[in-house]
């Protein structure tokens, strides 16, 4: 027998893809707008600019993101001809290489990173309290931890 939300329960998930699909357009345009890089650049951006010599392996990449490889190859191929990124090879692993953020890489993500922030904080936290902020970050971690266990999609708990 199915498990049907309750109307509160339709309404939150509704509220939940509608506030993060009109986040992702928003901070998409403001990106574009404000520094020629899509949301997709950014997201591949900041984890190689919080990297250890600015580097990450493909696939560690495509963790973080959560993105198919071919998604992600595809991307970092668009990339990689505007030279935000170059690949180097693995030398520990032949079949691996490795995505490097380049100076232009660098330059853009500084660029775009404080009216992004200013965005986000605009969009999203000015508009509410320390308390609903600690509650957004404690249902986050939550939901994220259950995916993380591989949580059964006919859970029952």
């Amino acid at each position: 027998m199915p498990r049907w939300l309750t109307d509160e329960e339709q309404r939150a998930w509704r509220g939940l893809l509608q506030m993060t699909g009109r986040l992702d357009a928003h901070v998409n345009r403001q990106l574009q707008d404000t520094s020629g890089l899509s949301k997709a650049d950014y997201d591949v951006l900041v984890p190689l600019s919080e990297a250890q010599g600015w580097r990450l392996r493909i696939f560690e990449i495509a963790r973080a993101l959560c993105w198919e490889q071919s998604r992600l190859s595809h991307h970092l191929a668009r990339m990689e001809k505007r030279g935000l990124i170059e690949r180097e090879d693995c030398l520990s692993d032949r079949r691996g290489a490795f995505v490097v953020l380049t100076a232009s890489g660098r330059d853009a993500i500084e660029t775009a990173a404080p009216a992004h922030a200013d965005t986000i904080r605009s969009l999203v936290f000015d508009g509410l309290t320390s308390e609903q902020v600690s509650a957004l970050t404690a249902v986050a971690e939550q939901v994220l931890q259950r995916l993380d266990a591989g949580e059964p999609a006919d859970a029952t708990t």
